[in-house]
């Protein structure tokens, strides 16, 4: 990949990184797993899961009448639809029911298992862009190795 330019379907995976490794940073003793666990209890989850900071997200490129605003470039109408597509995805896979997280048996349901994995596979894509991309400084939490 030569551009360092960030692909939009990427922007959410690298707000939850960022909130991961910031949770991570405040409590030095969490693994990967409890950063990503805790990151799930936020506000930022709240909008990533309710699908507000995707709505956000397009109504800001349609206010700009869907010109990046950094390249002046027409942002293509498949990336929209892409962006769509992973709002319906990311809704879908973090349905959270924060009561029933560990239940009796101090395991997750299934359904909290799925937000995690989840969780964890876009902070996975983030790292590989970034290494793709050679920007290993951006990569904290070593995910992926």
């Amino acid at each position: 990949m030569s551009s360092k330019e960030k692909p939009y379907v990427l922007l959410a995976a690298e707000v939850i990184y960022l909130e991961v490794c910031k949770l991570k940073k405040m409590n030095p003793d969490f693994s990967n797993i409890n950063a990503i666990e805790a990151f799930i209890g936020t506000k930022t989850y709240e909008d990533i899961s309710s699908g507000k900071f995707h709505d956000e997200l397009i109504q800001r490129l349609k206010n700009n009448k869907f010109f990046d605003k950094k390249t002046k470039n027409k942002i293509p109408e498949e990336t929209i639809k892409l962006l769509q597509i992973q709002k319906d995805i990311t809704i879908r896979q973090l349905i959270k029911f924060p009561e029933l997280y560990y239940a009796k048996s101090h395991y997750p349901l299934e359904i909290s298992q799925r937000a995690f994995d989840h969780l964890w596979r876009m902070c996975e894509s983030y790292e590989l862009w970034c290494k793709e991309t050679k920007q290993n400084k951006l990569v904290t939490l070593n995910i992926i190795d």
